[in-house]
């Protein structure tokens, strides 16, 4: 055998060798301490305290986060039957606003305002060194907590305000599984269950019982809202206009607000007098967004109006693969957090904080 020859066969049998050590090998990259177990811990971390609640203390608090000392307040919207979506009467519905529908939702508590940076900004900068994915590199079992175990935000590449303000305004640019994974955060400090609201409470707390396209009806919309006319280009503080009558500030307008459904065309898909309505994502696009925005014009902040995300509200961003955290070019989008008064399960959470894992941008 050749010199040459034998060069050529140990060469093969090295990338053989090393085709077998990397499949066998546990791929690190992906591997996560945010899982299922851990969804299990934080369930227990709740739903001991809730079983020592009083039965009928669906009232308003407020809310503080350990780790920061930020404030909130939570409304209570009392369970009933409402119509979701618009009828053929509402001559500036869109198509994907029909059909409307009777459906029914449990009581729950809803934030007042919009989660401002205050609340988020904690949590998506956290000075700890991470993967892609979120989780820390250095997470040690024995020595960290379960807050630590959640997956959080790598930094952003750009100043996520974009000038716009930051104490008492709300935040901004973030994606879907970034404002799961904000609520699983915020519950395994508080020890209650804050998720994102589904698209039926978000417009049922929206219209606070009312069935005309504004919860306040004719009043003048520059008591009630800010938009394209009135924002000055921009955000404005949260908490600043009348609230709707059930006391939530800013559903119409301000930043529109990510819900937990995944978009569709239309609410076809619901069946008259469902309970609890959800359409949960199978994919990573689109998904659902409710309520108007600074950047939008008043037939935009209508309660019944809906859009669905797209990966295009990342363009700007230069990093490959494009940052699972950060929708860059959405700079009029936000959220606010609901917590159910009954405490569901731990695979429920499970669906609504990691709806978003698995998938790919």
């Amino acid at each position: 055998m050749t010199r040459l020859t034998l060069a050529f066969f140990f060469a093969f049998a090295l990338i053989g060798s090393a085709r077998v050590l990397l499949s066998d090998a546990p791929r690190r990259e992906i591997v996560s301490c945010d899982n299922a177990e851990l969804v299990e811990k934080i369930h227990a971390l709740i739903v001991e305290p809730a079983k020592q609640s009083p039965e009928n203390s669906h009232e308003k608090y407020r809310e503080t986060i350990p780790a920061t000392g930020a404030e909130f307040d939570m409304i209570p919207i009392p369970g009933g039957r409402f119509v979701l979506g618009a009828g053929d009467e509402d001559s500036d519905a869109a198509e994907n606003e029909k059909p409307a529908v009777e459906v029914a939702v449990s009581p729950f508590w809803m934030g007042s305002c919009e989660v401002t940076w205050d609340e988020y900004e904690p949590f998506m900068i956290t000075q700890v060194d991470r993967k892609k994915h979120g989780a820390r590199i250095d997470f040690d079992a024995d020595v960290h907590t379960l807050v630590d175990g959640i997956s959080q935000p790598t930094p952003p590449y750009t100043e996520m305000s974009f000038g716009m303000g930051q104490s008492g305004f709300p935040a901004i640019s973030m994606t879907h599984h970034a404002a799961n994974k904000y609520c699983q955060w915020l519950s395994a400090q508080t020890g209650h269950f804050y998720r994102l609201p589904t698209e039926a409470e978000w417009e049922y707390a929206c219209r606070a019982g009312t069935t005309t396209p504004f919860s306040f009806g004719d009043d003048d919309m520059d008591d009630h809202a800010w938009y394209y006319d009135n924002s000055d280009d921009k955000y404005q503080t949260v908490g600043t206009k009348k609230p709707n009558p059930w006391g939530l500030f800013d559903m119409h307008g301000n930043v529109a607000e990510w819900v937990a459904d995944a978009y569709t065309d239309d609410h076809g898909g619901i069946s008259a007098g469902a309970s609890n309505p959800l359409i949960l994502p199978e994919r990573l696009y689109p998904r659902c967004v409710r309520g108007g925005s600074w950047d939008d014009d008043p037939e935009m902040l209508r309660s019944t109006v809906r859009r669905g995300s797209d990966s295009s509200w990342k363009d700007q961003d230069p990093q490959l693969p494009r940052s699972m955290w950060y929708h860059t070019d959405a700079q009029w989008l936000g959220f606010r957090v609901v917590r159910p008064l009954d405490v569901p399960d731990a695979s429920t959470m499970n669906a609504f904080w990691n709806s978003a894992t698995g998938f790919s941008d």
